[in-house]
């Protein structure tokens, strides 16, 4: 069975291996949890399995560590007009909207264990009631989760009913670290550069030479996909229209020092401002329009990423 997978990216073994489990996985109907540390892409891997899936109707996800605890229910399944304070009209629910399709439920495990309950009977009966309502929906819907924690102990704790642990854990698929397949992090910077939706068009582009990406290889990448993307941003800022090589991105990219940064900036000033004064007492007064462009000019696209970072640096560690 051949499968596209345009947001999977990696060609390493354990990338390859991943996406031959989603290309098993996918077709199937059943429940999957997916596993991994924070930033390895996990909703990528829900995206992929509903894309792998005969499924047609939407991939939607929720967030349930990002959604209060008191409105997740009305969020899952629905309200009707009048339910509560605001409930100005009747709302479908996230299981509605992903009829015939998939829902992806995010951080699983920072679920309200009343709510688990609930989930538990619609996975068991596919029937939703909406807050509020009285009717039973039927629907048709694949659950798939994720999550970063280790559902077994949260069983252990209490935090977790294990009766929903076994009814979504049908299949269990990990999602490998960025440094078990470091081998794909050329690939992977590739993908983000190209991608039309990540670099604007009235930015300059840039790159890495070959030990730039030998420094980005040989890197942890503790924060995974997300913070090799996080680096990548803040290489737009700090060096636009340029190949990033080893030093670069080792003490500015991966281990930024502001104070050092600025150290660097402040000696570049120092050394144009005296090759200012060395050409000024050469040429004494006689510089005209036809002279070469002054060491001014070049100093301005020195301290360039000075000035961008002064601009987004509240954006990049918001």
């Amino acid at each position: 069975m051949t499968v596209m997978y345009s947001k999977l990216v990696g060609s390493s073994e354990a990338a390859m291996r991943l996406k031959k489990l989603i290309s098993m996985v996918g077709p199937s109907d059943y429940a999957a949890i997916i596993q991994g540390q924070t930033g390895v892409g996990k909703e990528l891997v829900a995206e992929s399995l509903h894309d792998a899936s005969r499924r047609k109707g939407k991939f939607v996800a929720v967030n349930c560590a990002a959604i209060p605890r008191d409105l997740m229910e009305a969020e899952l399944f629905g309200y009707e007009k009048g339910a509560f304070t605001g409930a100005v009209k009747t709302t479908p629910g996230k299981f509605e909207q992903a009829n015939k399709g998939t829902l992806f439920l995010d951080e699983i495990g920072d679920m309200n264990l009343d709510l688990q309950s609930k989930l538990l009977r619609v996975l068991e009966n596919s029937i939703v009631t909406r807050v509020g309502g009285r009717a039973d929906i039927q629907l048709d819907v694949r659950v798939v989760c994720a999550t970063h924690k280790d559902l077994e102990e949260l069983v252990k704790q209490n935090k977790f009913r294990e009766d929903l642990l076994f009814r979504l854990n049908v299949f269990p698929i990990q999602v490998p670290t960025l440094r078990e397949r470091l081998d794909d992090i050329p690939e992977i910077v590739t993908h983000f550069l190209q991608d039309n939706s990540y670099v604007s068009a009235n930015e300059a582009p840039f790159g890495f030479d070959k030990s730039g990406f030998e420094a980005l290889t040989t890197y942890e990448w503790p924060g995974n996909i997300r913070e090799l993307r996080n680096i990548l941003e803040r290489a737009k800022v700090f060096f636009p229209g340029q190949s990033i090589n080893r030093e670069q991105v080792t003490q500015t990219l991966l281990g930024f020092d502001q104070n050092a940064f600025f150290d660097q900036v402040e000696e570049n000033e120092n050394i144009w401002s005296a090759l200012d004064e060395l050409g000024g007492a050469e040429r004494g007064h006689e510089a005209d329009e036809s002279a070469p462009p002054t060491a001014k000019i070049s100093r301005g696209c020195l301290i360039a990423p000075t000035v961008l970072m002064l601009g987004g640096f509240s954006e990049i560690w918001r």
